[in-house]
Formats: structure tokens, sequence, C-alpha cells
């Protein structure tokens, strides 16, 4: 009997575009999506952003927000944006989901 592992994609590569509005993930698998800023910083789960959304405080868009610095912190990613917050750190595999839950810009690389 034969076993095949299934393996799902991880992320490889990960760069800001050239206008920093959107995320551009690659994958093991060769694939790239993209996530726009916006997104990335509505879906921060720091704490500061946790309280704000559990106080009612937390703004329903970010509209124009940009992509300042992104750090590896190997298992994820920090991600700096235009309004100053920097606490948000993105894992791997929640970078994926967020590509995967909407309409993908899937670019074959």
């Amino acid at each position: 009997m034969t076993m095949t592992a299934l393996v799902a994609p991880t992320v490889a590569d990960y760069e800001a575009s050239a206008d920093l509005a959107t995320l551009i993930v690659r994958t093991t698998e060769g694939d790239a999506f993209s996530v726009p800023a916006e997104q990335l910083r509505l879906s921060c789960k720091c704490a500061h952003c946790t309280r704000a959304r559990f106080d009612g405080r937390f703004p329903e868009a970010f509209p124009g927000i940009a992509i300042t610095e992104i750090g590896d912190l190997g298992y994820g990613v920090n991600i700096a944006f235009s309004d100053g917050h920097n606490r948000g750190i993105y894992p791997k595999p929640f970078l994926l989901s967020l590509a995967a839950g909407r309409q993908l810009c899937i670019l074959n690389v």
C-alpha cells in the first residue's frame, strides 16, 4: 500500500506592491496571492486592536492605508502601516487564510 501525504502550501516569500497598497504572498507551490493592506489592517489581532474591537472603538475601514514596513519573524510577519500601527503579527497560515477568504488575484510566477 502506498501512502501519499498531502502538504498544504506554505508562504515562501512576500513583499509589498510598488504602491504599498497590497501584500504579495508567494507560496511554496509557486502561486502568488494579493492581500490588500486595508484587509490586513482590519484583520490585525494584536492586543490593542482586539481591545478596540471589544470597546467598539475599532474603525470599520482604513481607506488609503499603506504598508510601510515588513519584518520577518520566521513563523509570521510583522507589518507596519501608514497610520503608525506596527503591532500586528500575521502568522503565515493566517496570511494564506486571508488570501483564501476573498476573491483571489492569483499571479502565476
